[in-house]
């Protein structure tokens, strides 16, 4: 049976990840003749009504990553100074779903989001001032910083950038997709290193739910 839960990943005409589509999404494209290019492999094959002239049914074949007409919306996402929205699912996938204070693994309803620098104390609701806990060390913690808590903080929290946060956003991720995320990383980015530890050839699965 054929899966349609593949994502399409859209791109601009340059090359710069823009958002996840579906495949019913991708062929409206295709339609009003907005794709430039297509790459990546194969991953639908969609068959449409029949010329009445020739007798010949359209074909209209899908591929993992397709580029497209671009926007000035495209250029402001990837410049430097772009935040992508704030959510938990991006952030605990950010954080690979482990609490930043006592490194455990929890499913995503075992975590929650807790502010290093409490609101309470000034602190913003931004992407590095935010990190995962699970709900045990974020009550611990209460309103007080890491270090009035004396609770160690694992990792700096970060601002991914739009590919990272692309990546972040995805459900099922193949392998030549993330490839191409991964080549619009930062080099010192922490997703870029553990998408090289840990893929294995095969498509990566998008949360630990």
């Amino acid at each position: 049976m054929l899966d349609l839960s593949n994502q399409i990943l859209r791109t601009d005409v340059s090359g710069m990840p823009l958002e996840w589509i579906t495949y019913q999404e991708a062929a409206r494209l295709y339609y009003m003749e907005q794709v430039v290019y297509s790459c990546g492999r194969l991953l639908y094959t969609v068959r449409g009504g029949f010329n009445a002239a020739t007798g010949r049914r359209s074909v209209l074949e899908l591929n993992s990553i397709i580029a497209t007409n671009g926007t000035v919306q495209a250029t402001l996402k990837g410049h430097a100074g772009y935040t992508p929205p704030l959510d938990n699912k991006a952030l605990f996938r950010r954080d690979d779903y482990l609490c930043m204070y006592c490194g455990a693994h929890f499913p995503t309803a075992g975590l929650s989001r807790d502010h290093v620098t409490p609101i309470s104390q000034s602190g913003h609701d931004v992407w590095t001032n935010v990190v995962t806990a699970c709900k045990r060390c974020n009550n611990d913690k209460a309103g007080r910083t890491p270090e009035q808590a004396r609770m160690q903080l694992l990792a700096v929290p970060f601002k991914p950038t739009h590919a990272e946060y692309i990546y972040l956003k995805g459900r099922r991720i193949l392998a030549d997709q993330m490839e191409f995320l991964r080549a619009h990383f930062p080099r010192t980015s922490p997703l870029r290193n553990r998408t090289v530890r840990s893929e294995a050839g095969v498509d990566l699965p998008a949360s630990s739910d």
